[in-house]
């Protein structure tokens, strides 16, 4: 386990065609490669081999980026260490200033969920219910720098769109909240689009009586919080790790009542690992016991 936390992140970027922005004395900082920006605040300490990506408040050890950037589990992300296979990997090219004529990211078309691969991608590595996919989420298709690619979209409030497949995890500009307005009194909170569909495919609901809302990154909890402040419960189904229990935290500030659901969940990452390691069954019977949605 050391051994793998001592690979280089920064070889681990290079290798990759990512350099240092910006050196420093001890630390890069980097255009981050978990999502589109201009602005360089992606932070490796090059002496005690950690980043920090001051743009989504997240940041770990090279088996936490892995985790990231592949969207796997702990277990998978040290498999693939171990195997030498995560050199290589599509990364968030970034925006040119608003004054470029094209940005190096262009969206080319939304169409309905199809493609074979990001249907075997959402059933067979995240559990994935695809009628319940297919209701929330896109096909994607976009061109980075002259190449094109596809990825399973989840659009924002403000327009953006979280992408991921596989391979990929990033966004594009107009990173913000996704909320769904049911004119209830209590609200889903959620990290990412994911975990929502983790909840609904265990909850085998297409539409839940409840509101929803899914941060898309804990650093837009202050972009939700009109949108939290009108309900009277928040139900969190947030990550076993700092960041979101900091965020929780925050929560509890805004909203009276507030249920921690992460206690399910415990000894798992999040909610969509918490779904790929049990059986359906049994965590539906769970979830369904809460009395929520």
């Amino acid at each position: 386990m050391n051994s793998i936390k001592h690979i280089s992140i920064k070889q681990f970027l290079s290798a990759n065609g990512i350099e240092a922005a910006q050196e420093r004395a001890g630390y890069g900082m980097y255009l981050s490669p978990l999502r589109v920006e201009r602005t360089p605040s992606f932070k490796v300490d090059y002496n005690r081999n950690l980043w920090y990506d001051f743009g989504s408040g997240e940041g770990g050890s090279i088996i936490d980026l892995v985790m990231k950037l592949h969207s796997c589990s702990f277990t998978n992300a040290i498999a693939k260490l171990e195997n030498g296979n995560t050199f290589s990997f599509h990364r968030v090219e970034p925006v040119k200033s608003a004054n470029s004529a094209q940005s190096t990211l262009q969206i080319q078309s939304v169409e309905p969920l199809q493609n074979y691969h990001l249907i075997d991608y959402l059933q067979s590595k995240r559990a994935i219910d695809l009628h319940i996919a297919r209701e929330y989420c896109r096909e994607v298709h976009y061109i980075t720098n002259g190449k094109p690619f596809f990825a399973i979209g989840f659009q924002s409030d403000t327009g953006g769109w979280e992408l991921r497949n596989e391979y990929f995890k990033g966004s594009t500009s107009s990173k913000s909240p996704t909320t769904f307005d049911n004119g209830a009194t209590s609200c889903l909170l959620f990290e990412g689009f994911m975990d929502m569909l983790s909840y609904l495919t265990l909850k085998n609901v297409l539409h839940p009586s409840v509101n929803m809302a899914v941060l898309n990154s804990v650093h837009n909890l202050h972009r939700a919080e009109e949108f939290l402040k009108r309900h009277a419960t928040i139900h969190c189904f947030l990550d076993n790790d700092v960041a979101g229990q900091a965020t929780l935290r925050k929560v509890e500030t805004i909203v009276t009542e507030v249920v921690d659901n992460s206690v399910f969940y415990r000894q798992y990452k999040d909610l969509n690992e918490y779904l790929q390691h049990l059986n359906q069954d049994h965590c539906s019977k769970i979830l369904r016991s809460m009395k929520v949605g």
